[in-house]
């Protein structure tokens, strides 16, 4: 049996990326951009968007509009429009660390090249520290329901499902997982936390985990319990956000802290997400190793509804078609998705903070883009009460904003109008 992958030795990407105390300093995320006076200009001619644009710094606002362009032999160039792009103003990822998560995840299996052991692989998770919870194995005869890393990650993809993404961070490793997106060009990055009430320390242990060989049910691949010996500080130094947060049932006066909270700017998720969808179009050192086949797999569930995707568990009515679509439909229940309308997306919503980041490719138009916006909408100021203003203000605005860009879109010369083949699978892939 071949020995789990251990921990990154320590070099330079840990000195960077860790603490070694109070002195240490934090790496410093990429400057502000100046705003593109194109985008400018489509967020003040409609109407709709002028509440939140005149007030954007209250907002916190922050969008990343990218032109494609491709030449006669359909390869694409992109032209990037930025409004208030700055990785020095916080926000809360949230979901947004799910789309990373998945693509080192399918890396991984690849890197361990294990026989019996791919995504569709039987997985255990044990418990060997406090705040873990197992998962164990699941005999039956739905396949949707088995826990493997390509269920976990269509759970991630299709609606995302929290306890599917703690699943995957602890089997990447908090250490392994950062350092290899440090790798990839974004050393700014940290994903430090699961998705539940535990405590920094805790986030730092990942669970044993056991996989079994699909084809003969017989153990393919171990791995220990692990601990990331070295926190990880804070590329902004200390975070701090809103007039009061609730704890314990109360109101507790003062900020709450966001220093040791995910942490992923607009632009380097933007640019996870082209190299994902457009692999040939990023440096080599910047591709995540995966196979064509991982790859049509992430395009097909991060395009698809819930219902559309045949995936089993998500067949109820509460998982309605724009359910995960911020942006054009604003997760209206109500919103009857355009066939000739594929979107391919990740989305966050937490602590007041809203945010897509979506590729359109248009049929009907003949056009294709991305978008990338996030917003903050927690009037009152306080932090962690569920009084936000996602479907007041958030949710209507992402809405409108993906129907502005589309409209401008659909009217945009360009050289040639071909949209990428192979992107849309006439089948369900598992």
């Amino acid at each position: 049996m071949m020995r789990p992958l251990a921990l990154l030795a320590c070099g330079f990407l840990s000195t960077l990326l860790s603490s070694s105390g109070p002195a240490a300093v934090p790496s410093s995320p990429a400057p502000a951009r100046p705003d593109s006076p194109l985008l400018d200009s489509l967020l003040h001619a409609d109407a709709r968007l002028l509440p939140v644009v005149e007030r954007a710094e209250e907002y916190e606002l922050q969008i990343i509009y990218t032109q494609i362009n491709r030449d006669a032999e359909q390869q694409p160039t992109f032209v990037e429009h930025t409004y208030r792009l700055d990785a020095g103003q916080y926000f809360n990822p949230a979901s947004l660390v799910k789309l990373p998560t998945v693509a080192l995840a399918l890396e991984k299996l690849n890197r361990l090249h294990q026989p019996g052991l791919n995504r569709r692989s039987p997985m255990r998770t044990g418990t060997a520290f406090r705040c873990q919870t197992p998962a164990p194995y699941v005999a039956t005869a739905d396949s949707d329901r088995v826990n493997t890393v390509g269920n976990y990650a269509k759970r991630m993809l299709l609606v995302s499902d929290n306890q599917a993404y703690n699943r995957l961070y602890e089997f990447l490793g908090q250490r392994p997982l950062n350092e290899r997106l440090a790798e990839l060009g974004y050393p700014e990055t940290r994903i430090v936390r699961r998705f539940a009430p535990c405590d920094t320390a805790a986030n730092r242990y990942t669970n044993p985990i056991e996989f079994r060989d699909p084809a003969t049910g017989q153990v393919s691949y171990q791995q220990p319990a692990a601990v990331n010996p070295h926190p990880f500080n804070s590329p902004l130094g200390r975070i701090s956000k809103g007039r009061a947060h609730q704890a314990g049932g109360r109101i507790v006066p003062g900020p709450y802290d966001f220093t040791t909270a995910n942490y992923l700017p607009l632009q380097s998720i933007t640019g996870m997400l082209r190299a994902l969808l457009f692999p040939e179009a990023v440096p080599t050192s910047q591709r995540f190793q995966l196979t064509p086949d991982d790859y049509s797999f992430i395009r097909y569930y991060l395009h698809h509804t819930p219902h559309g995707s045949g995936y089993s568990l998500y067949q109820p009515a509460r998982y309605f078609d724009a359910y995960k679509k911020y942006l054009h439909y604003g997760r209206k229940p109500t919103s009857v998705t355009n066939s000739g309308l594929r979107i391919y997306n990740v989305v966050g919503m937490s602590h007041g903070y809203l945010s897509d980041v979506a590729y359109f490719a248009d049929s009907t138009k003949q056009s294709e883009f991305m978008l990338s916006a996030v917003l903050y909408v927690n009037k009152n100021g306080v932090i962690n009460d569920g009084t936000y203003g996602y479907e007041t203000v958030g949710l209507p605005f992402l809405a409108a904003l993906g129907q502005q860009i589309r409209s401008y879109e659909a009217t945009r010369y360009r050289p040639t109008a071909y949209l990428p083949a192979g992107f849309e699978q006439s089948k369900a892939i598992r």
